[in-house]
């Protein structure tokens, strides 16, 4: 029996190690359980065959090497999604035989030259391929590791005959984890897909992520221009009206470190009080250590690469009383944790 050795908040490894690997690789998922994370986050896309792979978005070219291939040129195109017109490769137009060809690429590679020396190295995996990595891994270190499925995109993909809900229940099957477990967390921008997840009767808490601007692409869809905005959701009448639907809220960190402005949205650790007294889980993201990705008081010098005070910010969200911090560099997450 695997020893649940979790502590408080859950430290989830954000695409795997995205701080040292390219994202959503087998490199970067197995290093982040080896530098101590409680849980990886992959972004769920399907392919036109309906297998569901893993990466930040289904326009690829800014993850792998699909530019630079001349077989697929023919495939770039100009989609709609989520009402916004994107051009590029989109996962939807490939087979998995194709994707599984490419080869994974470092988003963010002027600002993470280490990562981005592992180019070209690894290929993209599928779902089924994190499964098995995670029970692997949970055997090797004798503990219980989770999965916190984040599903991208679930109404686009639904329009096009690929619902993510569908597929998913499916590969869980297919991978013995049955209907759900202590080991699966789900969450989405969309409420309408956890809806449906938590029909279909897959255990796991589902949470609503919660962006720092914006409305939700499903409540436009249906109540056009008098959808409620993000900001409303973290509220405390928006909170209570979430109880019961899903079972927590993951924020924009901006949200964490902000001060609370009434009338309006919730702040630091009132919005964690609040939604703890509505009965929800908070988590929030994505906390990294450079400049570029730090509030200004916790910058340090003027590179954009290099590390701040990431520990005082950290420490600070930690602090708040959320349930899970989402962190592109596991062990530095773990270490705050500490702190």
């Amino acid at each position: 029996m695997l020893h649940d050795s979790a502590a408080h908040p859950f430290v989830i490894g954000h695409r795997g190690a995205s701080g040292y690997r390219p994202e959503h690789t087998r490199s970067a998922y197995e290093l982040a359980f080896a530098l101590g994370a409680d849980a990886v986050e992959p972004d769920i896309v399907a392919t036109r065959d309906g297998v569901l792979v893993l990466r930040h978005e289904n326009e690829i070219s800014g993850t792998t090497d699909v530019a630079g291939r001349p077989e697929f040129a023919s495939k770039r195109t100009t989609r709609e999604v989520d009402g916004k017109p994107i051009t590029g490769w989109f996962t939807e137009d490939f087979t998995w035989a194709e994707l599984s060809t490419l080869r994974a690429r470092e988003r963010l590679g002027a600002l993470r030259q280490a990562s981005a020396s592992f180019d070209d190295r690894f290929p993209l995996i599928r779902l089924r391929d994190l499964f098995e990595l995670i029970d692997n891994a949970a055997d090797e270190q004798a503990r219980l590791l989770r999965m916190v499925a984040e599903f991208k995109h679930a109404n686009h993909f639904a329009a096009l005959g690929l619902p993510l809900d569908e597929l998913f229940a499916a590969e869980l099957d297919d991978a013995g984890w049955g209907g759900g477990d202590e080991r699966l967390i789900m969450e989405a921008f969309e409420l309408d897909v956890l809806d449906r997840l938590g029909a279909r009767g897959i255990r796991g808490p589902r949470v609503f992520l919660v962006e720092a601007t914006g409305s939700p692409v499903d409540v436009v869809l249906a109540e056009g221009r008098a959808a409620p905005r993000f900001d409303d959701f973290v509220s405390e009448a928006g909170l209570l009206g979430l109880a019961g639907r899903v079972h927590g809220v993951s924020v924009d960190k901006a949200r964490l470190l902000g001060a609370a402005r009434r009338p309006g949205p919730l702040f630091g650790s009132e919005l964690v009080d609040a939604a703890h007294s509505a009965g929800l889980q908070v988590f929030t993201w994505t906390l990294r250590p450079e400049n570029r990705f730090l509030a200004a008081e916790y910058r340090r010098g003027t590179m954009r690469s290099a590390y701040g005070d990431w520990l005082g910010e950290f420490r600070r969200v930690i602090d708040a009383g959320v349930d899970g911090i989402f962190v592109d560099h596991p062990d530095l997450g773990v270490e705050a944790r500490l702190a």
